[in-house]
């Protein structure tokens, strides 16, 4: 078990925002969250009752018992920044000055973490708070590892771009043991990865380590990979079978929105 709870969390937010910015006929937007749209800055569209994504992800960050906010984020990000201000925050930002990889993203994080394990997550989902706080207790490096028959059920992702998503091979013990990108043949009832990672100060060699992927980035995957194979390092799986709701495109903002308002009334 680590000496101490987890506190420090890192929220990846440099992303450019293409597909929000591309213009989607059967996406109904008012003109506010059109605006946030035309810029690519998904995570600052209004989805519900004013409320943006990053609200949202914000609170269920605190809810899962995570105290030190980090956002990464490019240097054109003002509104990133201004959005935070205005809420009194006292959230840190990393510049990630170029958008090459989630591995890139994570490593501009260095300094915040200071030698602490963090919460490493994206910046266009929003995790179950239960999924996240299992994840800070665990007390070791570890993934939220998500049934794939309940992303498809509670969440408001396809089920033909889910069936895309990495699929987590898990040892007898609960431990990662493989991480298969994009497999050929997807399980229903596999266990698939979403980017909700508990790390170490380890991931940053790895993240310095590795070459880019075939598409040209620095993938997150490809580091935990490397701290495996070259540090031993060890990922706990923790299980979920909640849903998670993702924020790509225009179209996403009115399935999100309806997710939101039944849970309300619920």
């Amino acid at each position: 078990m680590s000496e101490s709870p987890v506190r420090k969390a890192v929220i990846l937010a440099r992303g450019l925002g293409t597909r929000m910015r591309a213009e989607d006929p059967t996406a109904s937007l008012d003109e506010s969250q059109k605006a946030v749209a035309d810029i690519g800055l998904k995570t600052l569209v209004p989805i519900f009752e004013g409320k943006t994504l990053l609200d949202f992800i914000l609170t269920s960050v605190l809810d899962a018992g995570f105290t030190d906010i980090c956002l990464v984020i490019g240097e054109e990000h003002e509104a990133i920044r201004h959005f935070c201000a205005k809420k009194n925050s006292s959230i840190s930002f990393a510049i990630q000055q170029n958008p090459l990889g989630t591995a890139d993203a994570v490593l501009a994080a260095e300094r915040f973490a200071e030698g602490e394990s963090f919460l490493a997550v994206n910046s266009d989902n929003l995790y179950p708070v239960s999924a996240l706080r299992a994840l800070r207790v665990a007390g070791v490096s570890g993934l939220v590892a998500f049934n794939r028959q309940a992303l498809v059920s509670e969440s408001n992702i396809p089920a033909e771009r889910i069936s895309n998503f990495a699929e987590v091979v898990i040892d007898d013990d609960g431990y990662l043991k493989e991480i298969v990108e994009k497999p050929s043949n997807p399980r229903l009832q596999a266990s698939v990865s979403m980017n909700a990672w508990l790390f170490t100060s380890t991931i940053f060699d790895s993240c310095r380590l590795i070459g880019p992927s075939a598409r040209g980035e620095f993938e997150i995957t490809d580091a935990v990979a490397h701290a495996m194979r070259e540090f031993g390092e060890k990922f706990r799986a923790v299980p979920s079978s909640e849903g998670v709701l993702d924020l790509s495109s225009r179209a996403d903002v009115l399935s999100i929105e309806a997710i939101l308002r039944n849970r309300s009334h619920s």
